[in-house]
Protein backbone atom coordinates (compact mmCIF):
# COMPACT_ATOMS: atom_id res chain seq x y z
CA UNK A 1 0.00 0.00 0.00
CA UNK A 2 1.50 3.33 -1.07
CA UNK A 3 0.39 6.49 0.73
CA UNK A 4 1.33 9.89 -0.69
CA UNK A 5 0.64 12.67 1.79
CA UNK A 6 1.33 13.98 5.27
CA UNK A 7 0.72 12.56 8.74
CA UNK A 8 -3.04 13.09 8.47
CA UNK A 9 -3.29 10.99 5.32
CA UNK A 10 -0.84 8.35 6.55
CA UNK A 11 -2.71 8.14 9.84
CA UNK A 12 -6.10 7.81 8.16
CA UNK A 13 -4.89 4.94 5.98
CA UNK A 14 -2.82 3.39 8.78
CA UNK A 15 -5.75 3.23 11.20
CA UNK A 16 -7.70 1.28 8.58
CA UNK A 17 -4.76 -1.07 8.03
CA UNK A 18 -4.25 -2.04 11.67
CA UNK A 19 -3.94 -5.80 11.93
CA UNK A 20 -3.12 -6.23 8.23
CA UNK A 21 0.21 -7.81 7.16
CA UNK A 22 0.30 -5.60 4.05
CA UNK A 23 3.24 -3.16 4.29
CA UNK A 24 2.67 0.57 3.88
CA UNK A 25 5.15 2.66 1.87
CA UNK A 26 5.10 6.42 2.48
CA UNK A 27 5.75 9.20 -0.03
CA UNK A 28 5.96 12.16 2.41
CA UNK A 29 4.14 15.16 0.93
CA UNK A 30 2.90 16.82 4.11
CA UNK A 31 4.10 19.62 6.37
CA UNK A 32 5.62 17.82 9.36
CA UNK A 33 5.83 14.22 8.06
CA UNK A 34 6.43 12.94 11.59
CA UNK A 35 5.69 9.31 10.78
CA UNK A 36 7.92 9.34 7.70
CA UNK A 37 10.64 11.12 9.69
CA UNK A 38 10.51 8.44 12.38
CA UNK A 39 10.91 5.75 9.69
CA UNK A 40 13.82 7.59 8.06
CA UNK A 41 12.07 8.35 4.77
CA UNK A 42 11.51 12.11 5.13
CA UNK A 43 13.62 14.57 3.19
CA UNK A 44 14.51 12.11 0.42
CA UNK A 45 13.67 12.61 -3.29
CA UNK A 46 10.48 10.74 -4.15
CA UNK A 47 12.14 8.98 -7.08
CA UNK A 48 14.84 7.64 -4.75
CA UNK A 49 12.22 6.41 -2.29
CA UNK A 50 10.38 4.51 -5.02
CA UNK A 51 13.64 2.93 -6.19
CA UNK A 52 14.47 1.93 -2.61
CA UNK A 53 11.32 -0.18 -2.22
CA UNK A 54 12.87 -3.23 -3.91
CA UNK A 55 15.46 -3.45 -1.11
CA UNK A 56 13.36 -1.98 1.71
CA UNK A 57 12.71 -3.76 4.99
CA UNK A 58 9.34 -4.41 6.57
CA UNK A 59 9.20 -2.70 9.97
CA UNK A 60 6.52 -3.54 12.51
CA UNK A 61 4.95 -0.54 14.23
CA UNK A 62 2.86 -0.46 17.39
CA UNK A 63 -0.38 1.49 17.62
CA UNK A 64 -2.33 2.95 20.50
CA UNK A 65 -5.98 2.52 21.44
CA UNK A 66 -7.62 5.40 23.32
CA UNK A 67 -11.04 4.98 24.92
CA UNK A 68 -12.89 8.04 26.19
CA UNK A 69 -16.03 10.17 25.68
CA UNK A 70 -15.43 9.94 21.92
CA UNK A 71 -15.64 6.14 21.96
CA UNK A 72 -12.62 4.07 20.88
CA UNK A 73 -9.97 5.59 18.61
CA UNK A 74 -6.75 4.07 17.33
CA UNK A 75 -3.68 6.27 16.96
CA UNK A 76 -0.24 6.01 15.38
CA UNK A 77 1.46 9.25 16.48
CA UNK A 78 0.07 9.80 19.95
CA UNK A 79 -2.47 11.13 22.41
CA UNK A 80 -2.05 14.38 24.31
CA UNK A 81 -3.57 16.85 26.74
CA UNK A 82 -2.47 20.28 27.91
CA UNK A 83 -0.36 22.87 26.09
CA UNK A 84 0.07 21.26 22.68
CA UNK A 85 -3.48 19.91 22.36
CA UNK A 86 -5.12 23.17 23.43
CA UNK A 87 -2.87 25.30 21.23
CA UNK A 88 -3.56 23.20 18.16
CA UNK A 89 -7.32 23.56 18.68
CA UNK A 90 -6.94 27.35 18.85
CA UNK A 91 -4.85 27.37 15.67
CA UNK A 92 -7.35 25.22 13.81
CA UNK A 93 -10.37 27.28 14.81
CA UNK A 94 -8.65 30.61 14.06
CA UNK A 95 -7.17 29.52 10.70
CA UNK A 96 -3.79 31.00 11.70
CA UNK A 97 -1.81 28.36 9.83
CA UNK A 98 -3.61 29.08 6.56
CA UNK A 99 -3.01 32.81 6.97
CA UNK A 100 0.64 32.62 8.02
CA UNK A 101 2.95 30.36 6.02
CA UNK A 102 0.51 29.11 3.44
CA UNK A 103 1.95 26.13 1.56
CA UNK A 104 5.55 26.55 2.73
CA UNK A 105 6.19 23.77 5.32
CA UNK A 106 9.29 25.33 6.99
CA UNK A 107 7.42 28.61 7.53
CA UNK A 108 4.39 26.79 8.92
CA UNK A 109 6.54 24.77 11.35
CA UNK A 110 8.40 27.87 12.55
CA UNK A 111 5.10 29.69 13.01
CA UNK A 112 3.61 26.88 15.10
CA UNK A 113 6.71 26.73 17.30
CA UNK A 114 6.59 30.49 17.84
CA UNK A 115 2.93 30.30 18.86
CA UNK A 116 3.66 27.40 21.20
CA UNK A 117 6.41 29.43 22.88
CA UNK A 118 3.97 32.29 23.40
CA UNK A 119 1.30 29.98 24.78
CA UNK A 120 3.80 28.33 27.10
CA UNK A 121 4.21 31.60 29.00
CA UNK A 122 0.45 31.85 29.54
CA UNK A 123 -0.45 28.22 30.05
CA UNK A 124 -1.20 26.97 33.53
CA UNK A 125 -0.86 23.43 34.79
CA UNK A 126 -3.94 21.25 35.02
CA UNK A 127 -4.51 18.60 37.69
CA UNK A 128 -4.34 15.14 36.18
CA UNK A 129 -4.78 11.75 37.77
CA UNK A 130 -2.47 9.40 35.92
CA UNK A 131 -1.80 5.69 36.28
CA UNK A 132 0.96 4.00 34.29
CA UNK A 133 0.56 0.23 34.43
CA UNK A 134 -1.20 0.79 37.76
CA UNK A 135 1.43 3.14 39.22
CA UNK A 136 0.15 6.58 40.26
CA UNK A 137 1.84 9.60 38.64
CA UNK A 138 -0.76 12.24 39.45
CA UNK A 139 0.00 15.96 39.68
CA UNK A 140 -0.36 19.31 37.95
CA UNK A 141 0.93 19.16 34.38
CA UNK A 142 1.50 21.72 31.63
CA UNK A 143 1.53 18.99 29.04
CA UNK A 144 1.04 15.25 28.79
CA UNK A 145 1.91 13.35 25.62
CA UNK A 146 1.47 9.60 25.20
CA UNK A 147 3.75 8.98 22.23
CA UNK A 148 4.00 6.04 19.90
CA UNK A 149 6.60 7.62 17.60
CA UNK A 150 9.49 10.05 18.12
CA UNK A 151 7.86 13.27 16.91
CA UNK A 152 4.67 15.27 17.46
CA UNK A 153 3.30 18.42 15.85
CA UNK A 154 5.98 20.72 14.37
CA UNK A 155 8.67 18.00 14.51
CA UNK A 156 8.95 18.19 18.29
CA UNK A 157 11.31 15.40 19.35
CA UNK A 158 10.41 15.14 23.02
CA UNK A 159 11.83 11.64 23.40
CA UNK A 160 14.53 10.69 20.86
CA UNK A 161 14.72 7.13 22.21
CA UNK A 162 11.07 6.33 21.46
CA UNK A 163 10.86 2.93 19.75
CA UNK A 164 7.98 2.20 17.39
CA UNK A 165 8.17 -1.55 17.96
CA UNK A 166 8.93 -2.23 21.62
CA UNK A 167 5.38 -2.91 22.80
CA UNK A 168 5.36 0.22 24.97
CA UNK A 169 4.02 3.76 24.79
CA UNK A 170 6.32 6.61 25.88
CA UNK A 171 4.57 8.99 28.28
CA UNK A 172 6.10 12.49 28.39
CA UNK A 173 4.99 14.54 31.40
CA UNK A 174 5.83 18.23 31.83
CA UNK A 175 5.00 19.41 35.34
CA UNK A 176 3.51 22.81 36.14
CA UNK A 177 6.88 23.94 37.55
CA UNK A 178 8.92 22.60 34.63
CA UNK A 179 8.15 25.34 32.13
CA UNK A 180 11.83 26.12 31.55
CA UNK A 181 12.59 22.48 30.76
CA UNK A 182 10.22 22.59 27.78
CA UNK A 183 11.57 25.85 26.30
CA UNK A 184 14.64 24.33 24.57
CA UNK A 185 12.42 21.90 22.65
CA UNK A 186 10.27 24.77 21.37
CA UNK A 187 13.39 26.82 20.55
CA UNK A 188 14.92 23.88 18.66
CA UNK A 189 18.03 24.14 20.80
CA UNK A 190 19.75 21.15 22.33
CA UNK A 191 18.08 20.36 25.67
CA UNK A 192 19.82 18.76 28.60
CA UNK A 193 19.82 14.99 28.40
CA UNK A 194 16.81 13.40 30.09
CA UNK A 195 15.45 16.84 31.01
CA UNK A 196 11.82 15.79 30.59
CA UNK A 197 10.13 13.07 32.63
CA UNK A 198 9.43 10.08 30.38
CA UNK A 199 7.96 6.76 31.46
CA UNK A 200 7.18 3.68 29.40
CA UNK A 201 3.86 1.92 29.88
CA UNK A 202 1.55 -0.52 28.19
CA UNK A 203 -1.56 0.79 29.96
CA UNK A 204 -2.21 4.49 30.62
CA UNK A 205 -5.20 5.80 32.56
CA UNK A 206 -5.92 9.53 32.76
CA UNK A 207 -8.53 11.63 34.53
CA UNK A 208 -8.38 15.37 33.97
CA UNK A 209 -10.37 18.55 33.53
CA UNK A 210 -9.08 19.38 30.06
CA UNK A 211 -11.01 21.50 27.55
CA UNK A 212 -9.54 19.50 24.67
CA UNK A 213 -7.23 16.59 23.82
CA UNK A 214 -5.68 15.36 20.60
CA UNK A 215 -5.62 11.86 19.15
CA UNK A 216 -3.03 11.97 16.35
CA UNK A 217 -4.00 15.08 14.37
CA UNK A 218 -7.66 14.94 15.43
CA UNK A 219 -8.98 16.79 18.44
CA UNK A 220 -11.81 16.25 20.89
CA UNK A 221 -14.30 17.72 21.38
CA UNK A 222 -15.27 18.21 17.77
CA UNK A 223 -17.75 21.08 17.92
CA UNK A 224 -19.71 19.55 15.05
CA UNK A 225 -20.06 16.12 16.68
CA UNK A 226 -19.52 16.38 20.43
CA UNK A 227 -19.57 18.70 23.41
CA UNK A 228 -16.92 19.24 26.05
CA UNK A 229 -17.40 17.82 29.52
CA UNK A 230 -16.04 19.12 32.83
CA UNK A 231 -13.92 16.04 33.40
CA UNK A 232 -12.85 13.18 31.18
CA UNK A 233 -11.51 9.70 31.82
CA UNK A 234 -9.24 8.12 29.21
CA UNK A 235 -8.01 4.54 29.00
CA UNK A 236 -5.08 3.93 26.63
CA UNK A 237 -3.46 0.63 25.70
CA UNK A 238 -0.81 -0.39 23.22
CA UNK A 239 -1.46 -2.70 20.30
CA UNK A 240 1.98 -4.27 19.64
CA UNK A 241 3.05 -4.74 16.03
CA UNK A 242 -0.27 -3.46 14.73
CA UNK A 243 1.10 -2.12 11.43
CA UNK A 244 3.82 -2.84 8.91
CA UNK A 245 5.75 -0.05 7.18
CA UNK A 246 8.47 -0.10 4.56
CA UNK A 247 11.73 1.52 5.68
CA UNK A 248 15.04 1.88 3.83
CA UNK A 249 17.93 -0.33 4.89
CA UNK A 250 19.85 2.64 6.32
CA UNK A 251 16.98 3.33 8.76
CA UNK A 252 17.70 0.07 10.57
CA UNK A 253 19.31 1.72 13.58
CA UNK A 254 16.45 4.20 14.07
CA UNK A 255 13.68 1.65 13.85
CA UNK A 256 15.22 -1.46 15.40
CA UNK A 257 13.96 -2.96 18.63
CA UNK A 258 15.96 -1.74 21.65
CA UNK A 259 16.77 -4.04 24.52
Amino acid sequence: MVVAGGDGTVGKVGRRMIGSPTPIAILPLGTANNIARTLGVAGKPLRDLVHSWKDARCVNCDAGIAKGPWGTQNFIEGFGAGLFAETMVRLETSNVIELVGGDDPPTVLRTVLKILRTQLQKHTGRPMKIRLDGKKMSGDYLMLEVQNIRYIGPNLELHPEADINDGFLDVVMVGAKERNKLKPYLMKTKPKRDSLTVRRARHVQIECECPSVHIDDQHWPDKKKSEATESIAVDIKVHPGALVFLAPQEAKRAARRRT
